[in-house]
């Protein structure tokens, strides 16, 4: 049987540290404007970073050594110094991005355990803010190489989503170990002719002296992109992808291949049931979502904005029928993709999850009232342009449902298709979110709750009527949802 007492240990220990009589180390932070005193014996023995630093410094006269760490803010430091005493880590009132940090230099010190920690904190609870900082962190984990929940979690979403970082705009200074682990995964979701190619972008990028034009290369400028993809070349899955595509994309590019590996794809296109010496890796999986078959049972409501009465309007509406469905016979099932209380309400959120996809619906609850706005989009969300552009389609909508004193639903379709949707600019995905014209998500504080800057017209300019009874065009909203529709698979006769 063991009694233990850490809490009056770690309450001593923190005394300890507060103790400015016997210590014998001092820690030097940001930019040395800020000092700490601290006790070799427990800086050594709780942290092998600190052991392996006090052992290479020399002490002063009094017998005292000093580390300087220009780089850390004293906030975190303070923090780790705490957690060194007395394992104790107060995170009460601080800013996501300070956890980061903190996760940073946790490691840095070689503190594992708080580390890891703060790795399933940030993933268990601030997803929103991972999505939203998406290509900060992916870069920050790789460049580090020891966030390997981290890799793990944003590779899920990489591997569905490869857009996100392929076309992003800072692509070509992805490290490779980023790239390779990438490359690594069988359910990465894009076309391997398409990896073929942004792996040949990527390893170009890093070599400025390169040609711009193909035919001028010479034998040494192959044998160093060769040199520079190493790591990748193996993982490209070449007996998946087709001749012509091998013809146009592969061949004019065959000098950075082995030899071996050139002869036995050579070989599998003339001859394809031969065997080869070459490796052969399995297709990538495909991602099929399919829907189940409707059964009656109890289930989860998919959202908390909208019923299932709602969702046969909606679906009556796309279909342009005169009638609204019944609940047992919605054509449709809606799946939500975007949740702001599960993913949160940063514009730039919406871009990075809603990238891609096409049949969605926008719903929101607006604060203070029993309205719920939303728009139907038919079109694909595409966060990649650097202009913005507006999608032209004479299909969209908007709507307002009826809901507590709400007593009727309003829908109103759009009557310059011209200007039915639009993608908006990358420069400006932190403040706009879906935009329908008469009908937006916006805010100033990168976050729609915050501020009362979302917007919905009641000129008319774009969409046939307004869908908001208040004489305001500004509203806030309490939460809201992106719902993806699909067809219904019939049951089989």
């Amino acid at each position: 049987m063991s009694l233990k007492f850490f809490d009056e240990l770690s309450r001593n220990l923190i005394e300890l540290l507060n103790d400015k009589e016997d210590y014998n180390v001092i820690i030097e932070v940001e930019n040395k404007n800020k000092s700490f005193t601290a006790h070799s014996n427990v800086l050594k023995y709780r942290s092998s970073y600190f052991r392996k630093e006090l052992e290479n410094i020399q002490p002063n006269e009094n017998n005292i050594k000093t580390i300087v760490k220009s780089s850390v803010s004293s906030q975190i430091f303070d923090i780790i110094l705490k957690y060194i005493y007395g394992g104790i880590v107060n995170l009460e009132n601080v800013e996501t991005r300070f956890i980061f940090d903190l996760m940073l230099a946790a490691n840095e010190f070689e503190l594992k355990e708080l580390t890891n920690k703060l790795e399933i904190l940030l993933i268990d609870t601030k997803a929103s803010w991972l999505k939203t900082h998406f290509s900060l962190i992916y870069r920050t984990i790789f460049n580090e190489n020891n966030f390997k929940n981290l890799e793990n979690y944003c590779n899920d979403i990489l591997a569905r989503y490869p857009s996100l970082i392929f076309d992003s705009s800072d692509f070509a200074s992805l490290p490779v170990s980023a790239l390779v682990s990438l490359l690594e995964r069988d359910d990465l979701q894009m076309e391997e002719v398409k990896i073929w190619d942004y792996v040949i972008k990527w390893g170009i990028a890093q070599n400025s002296t390169l040609p711009k034009n193909l035919e001028e290369w010479s034998k040494e400028n192959f044998l160093t992109l060769k040199t520079t993809l190493q790591q990748c070349l193996p993982l490209i899955r070449y007996f998946h992808i087709s001749n012509t595509e091998l013809f146009d994309k592969i061949i004019p590019y065959k000098k950075i291949l082995d030899k071996q590996l050139w002869k036995d794809i050579i070989q599998h296109l003339a001859a394809p049931d031969r065997p080869v010496k070459s490796i052969i890796l399995p297709a990538r999986s495909t991602l099929v979502t399919e829907l189940p078959l409707r059964i009656e049972e109890t289930k989860e409501p998919f959202s908390t904005i909208i019923s299932e009465e709602h969702a046969a309007e909606i679906s009556s509406w796309i279909d342009r029928e005169t009638t609204t469905y019944s609940t047992t016979n919605i054509p449709y099932k809606f799946e939500l993709i975007l949740s702001g209380f599960k993913d949160g309400f940063a514009p730039q959120t919406f871009w990075n999850i809603c990238h891609g996809h096409a049949k969605t619906v926008v719903v929101a609850k607006v604060k203070g009232t029993d309205e719920i706005l939303g728009g139907y989009n038919p079109l694909t969300w595409d966060n990649s342009n650097f202009d913005g552009k507006w999608m032209k389609t004479k299909d969209s909508f908007i709507f307002s449902l009826k809901n507590g004193t709400i007593q009727n639903s309003i829908i109103s379709r759009v009557q310059n298709i011209h200007y039915a949707i639009c993608n908006i600019s990358k420069i400006y995905q932190n403040e706009f979110g879906p935009h329908f014209g008469d009908f937006l998500l916006y805010s100033e504080e990168s976050d729609f709750t915050l501020d009362n800057t979302n917007y919905c017209d009641i000129s008319e300019e774009y969409y046939e009527k307004p869908i908001r009874t208040s004489s305001s065009k500004y509203f806030s909203i309490v939460n809201y949802e992106i719902p993806l529709y699909s067809e219904v698979k019939s049951s089989p006769p």
